[in-house]
């Protein structure tokens, strides 16, 4: 049977200080419509701007995970993202007053008890998983870091640290199923080294923190007088060295929650993907920034896979949104290496344009006179002009813009193109255009058979 989408049943509101900002911090987790997925709004602004949960707005991971849509920003989401991942929620709104949520105790157990309380309803929406299909891996090899996910039918995570840390050693973290995060790993709290603190308050960092919502591991003997003056500066009357290398502001929930703190952090990051993910992940040394890179990658994965589906219908007695000659007025192509005739559909994340491909065409001449196949690469340039519409479209005066090629990748040939086949090209934007470069995903199609698909990178420029 399938499974149905949920939400949270009613609203809840929790108080606390941003860990980075020191604001005092008001959230509330409210229930969402069908496919909404999860949404931060920041009600402190001016038209309430909405912010959506997803890999492609992160901006910034030094110190937790940021989201940044049209200079709007919220920070330090992954708790919260855990915790409503945990919760086995679809879809959210996180209302916020402030451009960070609270720290509260470190975890993600507190959002994860307000939401339990209230539980959770299912709603009319089949849920969508996104399946890892083959082996996928994103390295750092600087930073000895890797995360590779395998085929699995469920979501599953294995992590391990290593920070060369007397204290902390080699850790090991998993979690088999999602069902034992609310015991095992939602109470997890962040970490912090002795030697990091000074360095963030004097960065304008952690002015939420109080020694209160984070593990302080030290490496080494400190003087008492520096325990004290660290102590002063975060408002607490004195701390000190434990036998095992931890400040005694608290005591460890498990003997590795560093590394399940690790692992919590990538549940709420790898929610950022937008779906919910059936395979099985194992992490070395992850991140935010790791974390994160690699929710981008498997977002792209993704929308490949989304976008197989529908094949763009043509009817030829419906007259086209752009004929050749509007096409001329955007595109700087010209016959013979004009390669699209019609523009049947186009919106601000689609293209869909027509060629047809007859026997006149020159390059038949040679290629090949006894057996005529439209040259692959000439399949590709017809894909990169009908997104150059898409894509020139998004700018007030086409006319002196060009779109070049930075990068073809992943692109698969599926069957012979002939004289006499209408190609229809479907090309989507795979996240929004920033700085003038613009990732899409193309798919060429001869009725409902695709005959070739890749991931084209464009870079707009002004013509000189």
């Amino acid at each position: 049977m399938s499974e149905l989408q949920k939400t949270i049943k009613e609203a809840v509101t929790l108080t606390g200080r941003g860990l980075h900002t020191g604001l005092e911090v008001t959230l509330s987790i409210l229930p969402a419509e069908p496919n909404c997925g999860i949404k931060f709004k920041r009600v402190d602004l001016e038209n309430q701007p909405i912010i959506e949960a997803i890999a492609d707005l992160v901006v910034d991971t030094s110190r937790g995970t940021t989201l940044e849509k049209h200079g709007v920003r919220v920070s330090t989401i992954e708790h919260v993202m855990a915790a409503i991942i945990g919760a086995d929620i679809d879809n959210a709104i996180v209302e916020l007053n402030a451009p960070e949520t609270p720290i509260m105790d470190g975890s993600a157990k507190p959002f994860l008890d307000a939401i339990l309380k209230v539980g959770t309803v299912q709603q009319s929406a089949e849920r969508l998983y996104f399946e890892i299909k083959e082996k996928t891996a994103w390295r750092d090899d600087k930073h000895n870091i890797e995360i590779v996910a395998y085929p699995d039918d469920h979501f599953s995570i294995n992590v391990m640290i290593d920070y060369n840390s007397k204290v902390l050693g080699n850790q090991y973290a998993n979690m088999e199923t999602i069902e034992i995060f609310n015991d095992e790993i939602a109470p997890c709290r962040t970490f912090v080294f002795f030697h990091e603190l000074e360095f963030l308050h004097k960065n304008n960092l952690i002015k939420g923190g109080d020694l209160q919502n984070a593990i302080v591991i030290l490496e080494k003997e400190v003087p008492q007088i520096e325990l004290d003056r660290i102590a002063t500066l975060f408002n607490k009357p004195s701390v000190e060295r434990r036998p095992d290398g931890i400040l005694n502001n608290l005591d460890l929930r498990f003997p590795n929650e560093c590394a399940r703190h690790k692992l919590l952090d990538m549940v709420g990051d790898l929610a950022l993907v937008g779906h919910r993910i059936k395979g099985k992940f194992i992490a070395k040394r992850p991140g935010h920034h790791a974390n994160t890179e690699f929710a981008k990658v498997l977002r792209k994965i993704m929308k490949r896979e989304f976008m197989r589906v529908p094949v763009p219908f043509y009817n030829p007695c419906v007259d086209p949104v752009m004929d050749i000659n509007k096409i001329k007025l955007l595109l700087p192509h010209r016959p013979p290496f004009l390669l699209v005739d019609k523009i049947i559909h186009l919106d601000k994340e689609v293209v869909v344009g027509v060629k047809n491909v007859t026997m006149n065409e020159p390059f038949f001449v040679g290629h090949f006179p006894d057996e005529p196949v439209m040259p692959g690469v000439l399949q590709i340039e017809a894909m990169a002009q009908v997104g150059g519409i898409l894509v020139l479209g998004q700018v007030p005066d086409p006319e002196n813009y060009s779109t070049y090629f930075l990068k073809i990748d992943k692109v698969k040939f599926k069957k012979k193109v002939v004289p006499g086949d209408t190609l229809i090209f479907k090309m989507e934007l795979m996240e929004p255009i920033r700085r003038g470069i613009a990732i899409m995903w193309g798919q060429a199609f001869v009725g409902n058979t695709l005959v070739a698909e890749g991931e084209l990178t464009a870079q707009v420029v002004k013509n000189k």
